[in-house]
C-alpha cells in the first residue's frame, strides 16, 4: 500500500515535539537553580556569561548591547597587555579648547614617563560636543549617551545633572569591569606628572585617592576617599562591589557617589565579598586639599576642594607652571628641591570631612 501525506508529516511532528520537550527540560534545569540561588533575578540572566570569570550583573546596564560593542572595541584598542585601560569622563564645559581637557593632556605630555599612557587613555564624552572635541585631539573616544540629561553645560555641584553625571561615571566603570578590563579612572582635573602604576599596591582589588591622609595607613577604612582617582582590577569582587555601590544611591538619595562610598566602605557587604581596599597616600597622589610636599615623588595633583571650571583652570595652569620649572632644573637642583606649589589661588580650599549622608530605610514590599 502506498504512503499517504500523513505518513510523511507525522514523524516530522513527533521529532519537532521531542526537540521542544528536550529544550524545555534543558531550560528548566538551568533556570530553576537560578531562581533558587538568585531570587528576584530574571532566570534568563543566568544564561549570560560575561567576558571574564562568568561575571553576572542583574541591573539595567547603562550601555546598550550595540553601544557595548563599540565601547569594547575602543577598550581593546587602548588596552595594555594585561587588559588595563585608563579612563576619564568629561562634558563640553571641560572639553572646550583651552579648558581642562587640554591641561590634562598637557600634563601627560610633559610628565616623567607619562607620555606613553596617552596610548591607553579612553576619553568618555558625556555629550556630543565633548565627543567631537575629543575626536580632534585623541584617538580613543567614546560617546556615552544618558537619556533625559543635558551634560553639555557645566553641572553645578549637587545639582540634578551633577548627580546623574557622577552616578553615570560609576556605572560605566562597572561596565568596563564586567567586560574584563582593569582600569585606572582619573578625573580630567588631575595632572599626571609621573607614571602612577609604579605606586599602586599589589594584590589589591580597589584602591582610591584621598582628599587628605591624616591616618597614614592605607588599610584604614576611616580614610576619606576621593572617587576622582581609582585603580580597580576586574574580578567578581569588584563587579559585585560596583553594583552594590551604584544601587546604594537608593538608600542614600540625593547624594553623590563619594558620600555614599564613605558610608558603605566599612559595611558588612564589603566584608562578605572579601573586597580588598587600600587608600593612596597624598605624598604621591596629592591635591589642593592636601598637596604633595615632595616634587621628587609626586605622581598626581588634583584640583579637588575647588568649585567652578574657571577656578579649576586657573589653578591647574599654575600647577603645570610649577612642574615645568621643576622639570627644567638640573638634576642637582631637583634633588634638593624644596619649593612648594603656588596653587591654590582662585580655588577656595574647603572640604567637610565630617558630613554623613542621611540613610533612608525602605519598607519591605508585601506580597
Amino acid at each position: 500500500m502506498g504512503r499517504t501525506s500523513e505518513d510523511f508529516v507525522w514523524p516530522g511532528l513527533v521529532n519537532t515535539f521531542g526537540r521542544v520537550v528536550m529544550l524545555g527540560m534543558l531550560f528548566a534545569l538551568i533556570a530553576i537553580p537560578c531562581i533558587i540561588f538568585y531570587k528576584d533575578a530574571n532566570p534568563l540572566q543566568c544564561l549570560h556569561l560575561s567576558s571574564q570569570n562568568d561575571l553576572i550583573s542583574d541591573s539595567t546596564p547603562l550601555v546598550s548591547n550595540n553601544e557595548q560593542v563599540k565601547l569594547e572595541r575602543i577598550l581593546k584598542a587602548a588596552s595594555m597587555k594585561d587588559k588595563t585601560v585608563i579612563l576619564t569622563t568629561l562634558n563640553e564645559a571641560w572639553a572646550a579648547p583651552n579648558s581642562i581637557l587640554d591641561l590634562f593632556l598637557e600634563s601627560l605630555k610633559i610628565g616623567e614617563n607619562t607620555k606613553h599612557l596617552l596610548n591607553h587613555l579612553v576619553i568618555i564624552a558625556m555629550d556630543q560636543r565633548a565627543y567631537q572635541r575629543c575626536l580632534e585631539v585623541h584617538p580613543h573616544c567614546y560617546a556615552l549617551k544618558v537619556e533625559g540629561v543635558d551634560f553639555s553645560v557645566e553641572a553645578y555641584y549637587m545639582s540634578r545633572d551633577y548627580l546623574k553625571m557622577v552616578w553615570s561615571k560609576i556605572d560605566i566603570q562597572r561596565s568596563v569591569l564586567e567586560m574584563g578590563y582593569n582600569f585606572l579612572f582619573t578625573d580630567a582635573d588631575i595632572m599626571l606628572f609621573r607614571d602612577p602604576f609604579n605606586r599602586f599596591y599589589d594584590d589589591t582589588d580597589f584602591q582610591i585617592s584621598c582628599d587628605n591622609y591624616p591616618l597614614n595607613n592605607s588599610y584604614d577604612l576611616n580614610n576619606n576617599p576621593n572617587s576622582g582617582f581609582i585603580y580597580a582590577k576586574s574580578n567578581r569582587r569588584t563587579v559585585q562591589f560596583y553594583k552594590f555601590w551604584h544601587d546604594s544611591k537608593v538608600t542614600y538619595p540625593n547624594q553623590h557617589d563619594q558620600a555614599v562610598l564613605m558610608e558603605i566602605k566599612s559595611g558588612p557587604f564589603i566584608r562578605e565579598i572579601a573586597l580588598t581596599i587600600r587608600f593612596l597616600n597624598t605624598r604621591y597622589f596629592g591635591g589642593l586639599c592636601e598637596p604633595s610636599k615632595d616634587f621628587n615623588q609626586v605622581c598626581t595633583m588634583h584640583a579637588n576642594c575647588c568649585l567652578g571650571v574657571d577656578n579649576k583652570i586657573h589653578d591647574l595652569r599654575i600647577l603645570l607652571d610649577d612642574w615645568r620649572k621643576y622639570k627644567s632644573s638640573s638634576p642637582g637642583v631637583k634633588s634638593s628641591w624644596n619649593a612648594t606649589w603656588n596653587a591654590p589661588q582662585n580655588c577656595s580650599v574647603r572640604v567637610d570631612h565630617h558630613y554623613r549622608p542621611k540613610k533612608v530605610m525602605h519598607e519591605e514590599k508585601k506580597d
